[in-house]
């Protein structure tokens, strides 16, 4: 792949799992989980109902997590809510082709140091040029997220929010989103060079260990080890305390106030978001129940 990216599903939903320089392990290899059970919590009164599933933005073939609960709370959802609605999605690729530019090349072996810059190279080496000295060190890590989700054959076609965009099409239920493609870019775009420095990495250290980190998180979602889940993602955040709050905090505390507002509205919800926003002190559920809501895990 080139250093520019073309408008389309695969590398939307891609950044939409980099809640973690983990945005590599993210996409790495792992056996299905034949019967995956993801975590799921619930929060209602007397006339709403809202859902929230732990989501993997991309999965291998095979996985069947649509069973148990899941099933019960799509088949009664009035809408489905997740990260970026179907326009918002497609509107991604060229929003990325806008920001991810640098105002001036910058060698790649002047930003990484031996051991992250052989790990880049031998990645690019397996599918081609970046272009990585044209972009911003967040853009360079999601190309490489997009390739090694490519090396191993899993596509964003097969993750929770496209199969849930499809039989919520099918149903003619409406699709919406909590933030829109800019937003959801400049979260990165806007992190501070120190910090995206450090991102890149660290994403390019740990490029060899994806499929490794992969079958860890991926294992874990599917048995909906809440607590598994947590230690893998924050092995990777915690090191970056500028990237978590910006990414996952930030933005959890403002979808837990979506949440409490949507209570105000008759309905049945069904809200899917990356898993790693919904586990953990700061996850959504927590939040909610420090509020005083009653946040009641169903599966």
């Amino acid at each position: 792949m080139s250093g520019t990216v073309r408008p389309s599903h695969h590398w939307g939903r891609r950044l939409a799992a980099a809640l973690l320089p983990c945005l590599l392990a993210a996409c790495g290899t792992a056996e299905p989980a034949r019967q995956a059970r993801p975590a799921m919590w619930l929060v209602a009164d007397d006339d709403t109902k809202i859902y929230m599933l732990g989501a993997m933005h991309a999965l291998p073939r095979g996985t069947d997590w649509k069973g148990g609960k899941v099933a019960e709370a799509v088949g009664t959802a009035d809408e489905l809510v997740m990260e970026l609605s179907p326009a918002e999605l497609a509107k991604a690729g060229a929003v990325f082709q806008a920001l991810a530019p640098r105002t001036a090349p910058l060698a790649m072996e002047k930003r990484l140091p031996p051991q992250a810059l052989a790990g880049y190279r031998a990645l690019e080496a397996s599918g081609g040029d970046f272009g990585g000295d044209t972009l911003d060190d967040w853009a360079v890590m999601v190309l490489m997220g997009q390739r090694v989700a490519q090396n191993a054959e899993l596509d964003s076609s097969d993750g929770v929010e496209t199969r849930l965009t499809e039989r919520f099409k099918d149903a003619r239920k409406p699709i919406g989103g909590l933030e829109t493609a800019r937003e959801q870019l400049m979260l990165f775009e806007t992190l501070d060079p120190k910090t995206q420095r450090t991102l890149l990495t660290r994403s390019a250290q740990k490029s060899g260990d994806a499929a490794k980190d992969v079958g860890a998180l991926t294992a874990a979602w599917g048995r909906g080890d809440v607590a598994a889940l947590e230690k893998v993602i924050n092995e990777d955040v915690d090191a970056v305390p500028a990237a978590r709050k910006a990414i996952i905090t930030d933005r959890n505390r403002r979808w837990s106030a979506w949440v409490q507002k949507r209570l105000e509205q008759p309905g049945t919800v069904l809200m899917a978001v990356g898993a790693g926003h919904l586990v953990g002190a700061d996850g959504v559920p927590a939040m909610l129940e420090a509020d005083g809501l009653k946040v009641t895990r169903v599966q």
